[in-house]
């Protein structure tokens, strides 16, 4: 590996290097308007049912997070938001295009008046799409404002492309959005629930400050992280902050329980705070497995491997490798019918052995963390028994294209298409290109 390492925002994140690293990166920006990301789901939906109680939907959105989406819908539907479901969640800058359920007659929700959104009613349904509904997405990217010239731009493209190829994929890191782009907390929320210490998760939330936030953001959250005085910090905290806002009414309202507190958030938000601490242990073990130089497309004695199939990966359907099958499981993954698997720890791990079992052992000591912690008796709704997640993204097929930046005049701006399984990152492939050092690139 070279000199090239990751932001340190990222590396807070457990992303500590680079696949690529040995190939210096293209830089340029990512997202300078919500149209330069693209994305549209393919989902798996549920069967048509005329009579079905279920109104199923696309939903085009323009600079919208899911969560504030679905508050905006089922206040103007005036439905519980349990009544509205989705197959994924998608990045705020963005243009997106999504599948949802929505238990309301499709004549109320076409009446829907929402800036930036465009619904299209499809049929009805007797089942709800469920979260996980995905084959994956597919990816439309711009990635502008790039000050090489068009030769060695094309250059270090086609050999950051040609590694990738030949690998069959990318790092299957889980990005830095998973965790917050502005505010990278959401896994030191979920390490303090694991931990019991629900004050402490909370003070993460919604306190925290940090310098890519506006003057008005960081000085009530550190009014709130200096103080802990719920009645004079609501009023500091700016109206859009609805969920921060929702978890000092209730401190108010209950003379500071933190674990109310904490159950004012969205189901899904609250089960993203676990999920992106297991997310940031992932990141550690694959990391580690880079540096030490152990290929991600080839499967060592004691791995652990998962079947791909067209739709995606067979979950649950782990496949320990020895050395009796050692030869046959690196064939199917020659073939793209298997990948090798980090841990995604929780109460009943599936753990590695040999090397890759050192690794996972290893970094869960250092956080000091067992598994039995991931039993929340508490908020029992929050417990999480693991699983394991491939550590490559597969990558069949990416094009790309230099054009003028039709923005920034004099530069370049770079066009990839490409399609990824769900749960896998398109920002954890464009870093390899960009390898930029501005977190507000991603």
């Amino acid at each position: 590996m070279t000199h090239l390492t990751p932001p340190s925002e990222e590396r807070e994140v457990g992303i500590e290097c680079f696949y690529t690293a040995d190939t210096p990166g293209i830089d340029g920006k990512l997202r300078a308007i919500p149209e330069d990301f693209i994305v549209i789901e393919k989902p798996l939906l549920p069967d048509r049912y005329d009579n079905g109680l279920y109104s199923i939907i696309e939903i085009t959105s323009r600079n919208w997070e899911t969560n504030l989406l679905l508050k905006d819908l089922s206040k103007k539907l005036h439905i519980s938001r349990k009544k509205i479901t989705f197959a994924g969640t998608k990045d705020k800058r963005a243009f997106k295009t999504q599948y949802m359920s929505i238990k309301a007659p499709p004549e109320e929700i076409l009446k829907l008046d929402i800036n930036n959104v465009k619904i299209k009613f499809l049929y009805k349904s007797n089942k709800p799409i469920k979260i996980g509904d995905l084959i994956g997405n597919i990816f439309d990217v711009k990635v502008r404002n790039i000050s090489l010239e068009k030769k060695e731009l094309n250059k270090r493209l086609k050999k950051i492309e040609s590694i990738i190829k030949k690998t069959r994929g990318f790092p299957n890191f889980f990005g830095i959005q998973r965790f917050g782009i502005i505010r990278p907390i959401t896994h030191l929320v979920g390490k303090s629930i694991i931990r019991g210490d629900f004050k402490q998760a909370v003070k993460h939330y919604i306190a925290s400050p940090t310098e890519h936030e506006k003057e008005p953001e960081r000085k009530a959250r550190a009014f709130f992280q200096e103080t802990e005085d719920f009645k004079e910090a609501i009023k500091l905290y700016p109206d859009h902050l609805h969920f921060e806002k929702a978890i000092l009414n209730k401190l108010i309202e209950t003379n500071g329980d933190y674990i109310e507190a904490l159950k004012t958030l969205p189901f899904n938000l609250l089960t993203m705070f676990v999920y992106a601490y297991q997310s940031y242990i992932f990141n550690k073990i694959l990391s580690e497995r880079i540096k030490r130089d152990i290929p991600l497309n080839r499967a060592i004695d004691g791995d652990v491997i998962i079947p791909l199939g067209k739709n995606g990966f067979k979950e649950g359907e782990f496949i320990p490798v020895t050395d009796k099958n050692i030869n046959k499981v690196n064939q199917e993954i020659a073939k793209g019918r298997a990948c090798v698997t980090g841990l995604l720890v929780g109460y009943d791990p599936v753990f590695a052995n040999g090397e890759m079992g050192e690794i996972e052992h290893k970094i869960i000591e250092k956080e000091k963390i067992y598994p039995r912690d991931f039993i929340i008796p508490d908020m029992p709704f929050l417990s999480s028994s693991g699983s394991r997640r491939s550590l490559l993204a597969p990558l069949a097929d990416l094009e790309w294209r230099v054009e003028n930046d039709s923005i920034n005049e004099g530069k370049l701006c770079v066009n990839f298409k490409f399609e990824l399984f769900k749960g896998c990152y398109a920002t954890s492939l464009l870093r390899e290109f960009m390898k930029s050092n501005n977190i507000t690139n991603y």
